[in-house]
């Protein structure tokens, strides 16, 4: 038996859905300007409805991007981890967005807390080697969370601290900058949670690290992810 499609109860076309979605997570824009780009092209969408569309259908293809990127990154066998965290506002209080990548740029996961202490980073970690396995290398800055966190997992071996090792993951924050300055910033945990999970998913399935690649090899890695997107939830 065939699953049913999520949008059997919408008037309007998938790919005008996929394309809202994917204008909103992708790029730093705000709704409004959705709505804008929506309306040059001919299509009438209120930015309420593209709101309604990001909450429904967000989370549902950032877990089909994750579902089939999950195997293949498992299957690293050098595999180094990057750690980091982000200060981020919420109503005037200070949260804390934990972060992880690999050593491609890959986005592996995100964490919201309001502390930044061992507890914190215990979890956060054990959710993403649940997920994902053991990374032979995990790259740190000094936070003594961080170590005592992988002491009580067991590999404390495995944590690097040097100087500029973690650059990677502190450029890998400016996406995220980005969307936070256009959203001008976050209400709640929750909001703020879910965002960032399919933002990660989003900049993984488009980010083709542009420098590392020629013209024309680029252009094709850009053509399957644009085909790969617009046939998300298809069937």
């Amino acid at each position: 038996m065939s699953e049913l499609s999520p949008f059997r109860y919408f008037k309007t076309s998938p790919e005008i859905i996929r394309l809202a979605v994917m204008l909103y997570v992708r790029f730093p824009l705000s709704l409004r300007n959705v709505e804008d780009l929506l309306h040059e092209r001919g299509i009438d969408v209120s930015h309420e409805t593209e709101r309604y569309w990001w909450n429904r259908f967000g989370p549902v293809f950032a877990s089909e991007i994750r579902r089939k990127r999950v195997q293949q990154l498992r299957a690293y066998s050098r595999w180094q981890w990057h750690l980091d965290e982000v200060f981020v506002k919420i109503n005037g209080e200070q949260h804390y967005l934990w972060r992880a990548i690999d050593q491609e740029g890959e986005v592996l996961e995100s964490y919201v807390t309001k502390r930044r202490d061992k507890r914190a980073a215990l979890k956060f970690l054990k959710k993403a080697m649940k997920r994902y396995g053991q990374p032979e290398l995990v790259v740190t800055d000094r936070l003594r969370s961080y170590g005592a966190a992988m002491r009580e997992i067991g590999n404390a071996e495995k944590q690097a601290t040097a100087r500029y090792l973690n650059n990677r993951i502190e450029n890998s924050h400016l996406p995220f900058r980005r969307r936070e300055r256009a959203m001008s910033r976050f209400r709640r945990m929750r909001s703020l949670q879910k965002y960032v999970a399919v933002h990660a998913s989003v900049f993984n399935h488009f980010n083709h690290e542009r420098s590392l690649s020629n013209r024309n090899q680029f252009k094709l890695n850009r053509t399957v992810a644009l085909t790969e997107w617009r046939g998300l939830c298809a069937g």
